[in-house]
């Protein structure tokens, strides 16, 4: 990326962190007390997008498919399962410290070693080696001591994994099948940094699906689930050419691995991973010693199974940075409706004028039984479109004198700014089909 891009890029960064926390999307956590790197609250319209996120994408994997079951492991587990899936030894990442200031940088982030090298201009040699450092977070439990120590997981696949048992047992899933589950991970990384791209506290959606140990039917399985997940990105608004594959090398795959590929997002600092496709072949089935039995040969075997593992703190970002727009008038958030934290926002005109506000009340109060609306009478007409469109409120109805007569409103599109009226008994039905498309 040349540096006039660079730059470019950068200041729409910076546009959307300013836009994330004035319009109430996302807050350093603990601000008051100075910040906790890493950590981060999602505040009224944040929480409702990536709600919004996890909906579509739980409607997706399991209610739009017979072949899939869902699951919400607890975070804390027996610490045996870390051990036998091998994350104590294994789930690290490289480490460097500045021999200067004693700050700590994965040594494979260039960018964040090359930014803090200029910090101490002229000094030479200033890390020390590499060294591994294990990702997971510790907790302590029990009310005498010595406590019990345990972790938070990091991630939730194995929650997945260790209650395989537990979902063939009570519900009739035939192999091929997949488990699905959102929940929150934890990791002690060395450098968060890119608001919430890299994170201590992040949410994962996953699918573990399983699939009987067989070369061609995993590598079909594995081939049909990278298009899966990058065609529902793209279902959602996100621009078909910020986004590709990247596949691992075989020799930077985790040992487990025999295919493994990211999608990435092409975002101001750069194509960065927010969901990976891994064939984990019997690895973690046969670590926990867990094998399936199918009914109607008896045969007896452990699955392989392909993993899809997205990130919702990430895609909730990316999905942020790609509907963000200007032009000469406005800024606006051009979000698909689905996953807009509201989908229509109701105002009277003149909020000077009873009669007009109490209409509007009750279309806000009608539609909030189907959708969620927002209510807005803040300053003149021009300013609550401008404040919407910056949301990414899809639509804007205005009750105006013309209401009154015939009982009909003004509805305003957000990305093309045209209006048109709508009988105020036919608006639920409208937005319903505007959504369905």
């Amino acid at each position: 990326m040349d540096i006039d891009k660079q730059s470019l890029s950068l200041g729409v960064m910076e546009k959307i962190t300013s836009l994330a926390k004035r319009r109430g999307f996302i807050f350093q956590g603990s601000e008051i007390y100075g910040g906790y790197q890493g950590f981060w609250d999602y505040g009224p319209l944040g929480v409702e997008l990536k709600n919004n996120i996890k909906r579509e994408w739980w409607k997706s994997m399991v209610y739009g498919r017979e072949d899939v079951v869902g699951l919400d492991a607890a975070i804390i587990m027996n610490p045996e399962v870390w051990e036998k899936s091998g994350h104590l030894k294994a789930f690290t990442d490289p480490m460097v410290e500045c021999k200067v200031c004693n700050k700590r940088i994965r040594a494979d982030n260039d960018e964040a070693v090359s930014e803090h090298e200029k910090t101490h201009k002229g000094e030479k040699n200033i890390w020390t080696e590499a060294k591994t450092f294990n990702l997971m977070t510790e907790v302590l439990l029990g009310t005498t001591e010595p406590k019990e120590k345990s972790y938070l997981r990091g991630e939730i696949t194995q929650g997945v994994f260790v209650n395989f048992k537990n979902v063939t047992d009570s519900t009739r899933v035939k192999i091929p099948f997949g488990i699905a589950q959102i929940g929150k991970a934890f990791r002690n990384e060395i450098t968060p940094g890119n608001l919430t791209f890299r994170s201590r506290e992040f949410e994962q959606m996953e699918l573990e699906y399983f699939v009987r140990p067989q070369d061609k039917e995993s590598k079909e399985t594995f081939e049909y689930w990278k298009t899966e997940r990058i065609k529902w990105y793209q279902s959602l608004g996100m621009s078909k050419e910020k986004l590709r594959f990247k596949d691992h090398e075989p020799e930077k795959r985790a040992h487990y691995a025999k295919y493994a590929t990211d999608i990435e997002y092409e975002a101001p600092f750069g194509w960065s991973e927010f969901e990976g496709i891994h064939h984990r072949g019997d690895y973690d089935l046969g670590n926990h010693g867990l094998k399936y039995r199918d009914d109607l040969t008896n045969e007896e075997f452990t699955p392989w199974v392909i993993e899809t593992s997205g990130g919702v703190d990430r895609a909730a970002l990316f999905f942020l940075i790609d509907a963000y727009k200007e032009d000469d008038k406005r800024v606006y958030l051009k979000l698909d409706p689905k996953i807009a934290p509201y989908k229509v926002a109701v105002f009277p005109l003149l909020a000077n004028k009873p009669e007009l506000t109490e209409k509007a009340r009750e279309v806000y109060k009608s539609l909030k039984k189907s959708f969620v609306v927002t209510w807005d009478d803040r300053g003149n007409i021009g300013k609550r479109y401008f404040a919407q469109d910056e949301i990414g409120t899809p639509w804007c109805v205005t009750v105006d004198f013309e209401t009154l007569n015939d009982a009909s409103v003004t509805v305003r599109d957000r990305d093309t700014g045209k209006q048109e009226r709508v009988a105020i008994d036919k608006l639920t039905e409208y937005f319903q089909n505007k959504l369905d498309k």
